[in-house]
């Protein structure tokens, strides 16, 4: 990447995840998901079209979404270097915050370019996450029990002492009554497994590892958060039907293969944000003031391994004298 080592993105990067948690921000709770997701891509795309960079999106709001903007291949920023990879989910957890539940994400990542994996028309991915202490211990192609045992060994716990957070589908039957049999312990999510991903290497989350199929956009995004925190993220594409099995095949894609952290993104300068919408384990969500909000973000960079916490009032009478996002 062509820019000055002391140059840290994710410090600009998360102007981008503040401004889609605050535009997003003020639908909790109010059953509107399309309403909240156009809300957080406006605010986030003016932003990133701010950042000197010049950037292609690759993980975008693509075709699980039906999205119209930060799509796949969509080119943001000024243009100037660095060129750049970026991942984006606006709201990690739209379903949540329609809802009002906790633990929804604005989140972004960029990486050098042509580094990001693109999962192409392949939209889920099995995936097994974990964070620095249980690094190199898990096997995506191994029992549950398996990588629970390893996993216990490896942070000095009782198999029974681990939290696995799953989502709530019936895809994952199965996988929640094998977990159940080894003895550990269940976190039931209904959305938001970046979140989910994250947690794993947060500490005093209380979660251990995730595990199960969600999004293949969100685990090349969670693997450019666990890059900069030390955890380890291995997947695998998984089809929901032959139809795609089919269209992959004919356009290259594996899904059997597996992938490891580096294969879903390869480059060791990874720049990551996060800021919280919703309260959660990993961060609060947004405060609203009769003259401002208050957001709490977490800022990463994989190369130094430096995890940041942000904590930032934002003020309308300032904000809106120049900001194209309305707020207030």
């Amino acid at each position: 990447m062509s820019e000055k080592p002391s140059r840290n993105l994710a410090l600009e990067l998360v102007r981008v995840t503040e401004a889609a948690a605050l535009a997003a921000g003020r639908f909790m709770g109010r059953g509107d998901k399309e309403g909240s997701d156009q809300a957080a891509v406006d605010a986030m795309r003016l932003v990133l079209n701010t950042v000197e960079m010049n950037g292609i999106i690759i993980i975008g709001e693509g075709e699980k979404d039906e999205a119209p903007m930060l799509y796949n291949g969509e080119v943001l920023g000024t243009g100037a270097e660095p060129d750049v990879d970026i991942a984006v989910d606006p709201i990690d957890g739209t379903r949540l915050l329609a809802l009002g539940k906790a633990n929804s994400l604005a989140t972004v990542a960029i990486a050098d370019r042509g580094s990001m994996l693109d999962p192409g028309p392949m939209v889920y991915m099995e995936k097994i996450a974990v964070g620095p202490e249980a690094k190199g211990v898990i096997d995506i192609e191994a029992t549950p029990l398996v990588n629970l045992r390893s996993v216990a060994r490896a942070k000095g716990k009782e198999l029974a002492d681990l939290t696995v957070v799953v989502l709530d589908r019936p895809r994952h039957e199965k996988l929640i009554a094998d977990i159940r049999r080894a003895g550990a312990r269940i976190r039931l999510i209904t959305d938001g497994d970046v979140a989910g991903a994250l947690m794993t290497a947060w500490p005093d989350s209380g979660v251990d590892v995730l595990m199960g199929i969600g999004g293949s956009p969100e685990g090349v995004i969670s693997a450019c958060a666990l890059k900069a925190m030390g955890g380890e993220i291995q997947g695998r594409l998984w089809a929901r039907n032959d139809t795609e099995i089919q269209k992959a095949r004919e356009l290259g894609f594996d899904h059997t293969r597996i992938l490891t952290i580096n294969d879903l993104v390869r480059s060791d300068n990874v720049f990551f944000a996060a800021t919280g919408i919703t309260d959660g384990e990993l961060l609060d969500g947004v405060k609203y003031y009769g003259n401002g909000a208050r957001t709490h973000s977490l800022v990463m960079r994989s190369k130094s391994g430096t995890v940041r916490e942000i904590v930032a009032r934002h003020r309308w009478d300032k904000l809106m004298q120049f900001s194209q996002v309305k707020y207030d």
